[in-house]
């Protein structure tokens, strides 16, 4: 059922925001600190796990994972709206520190994954 879909998301975004919480306390920051992030990977990792065990989620439980997946951009805008950004920037380098360094991040991974992709999509071909 969809439902199954939404709660699984659900469980995911418990976990995701008590991580973020949770380092965010560690880091002073007064806020979630990629809670979203820490979700989203985790449901990845779920999804790939009941994959690799050979017990893929049914197609109903995936219409709710997908349902979700395309209302993400309006939850990110809310979730943000009530991040208190004052605080952030006052709390000193703390945030620009972590926005640059996730940035970085992931600019260098760019050609990693490309790689990855295309590796795979050759195998496909042949």
């Amino acid at each position: 059922m969809e439902i199954f879909g939404f709660g699984i998301v659900a469980f995911c975004m418990f976990i995701g925001s008590f991580i973020g919480r949770g380092l965010g306390e560690i880091l002073g920051v007064s806020g979630d600190v990629g809670g979203v992030g820490f979700a989203m990977l985790l449901l990845v990792v779920i999804s790939n796990y009941r994959e690799s065990k050979g017990k893929p989620l049914s197609e109903k439980t995936q219409n709710g994972i997908i349902l979700l997946s395309a209302l993400y951009i309006p939850i990110i805008v809310a979730m943000s709206a009530i991040q208190n950004v004052v605080a952030a920037f006052a709390g000193g380098a703390v945030a620009f520190l972590a926005g640059g360094v996730a940035t970085i991040g992931a600019m260098l991974l760019i050609p990693l994954i490309s790689k990855i992709t295309a590796s795979k999509e050759k195998e496909k071909v042949a």
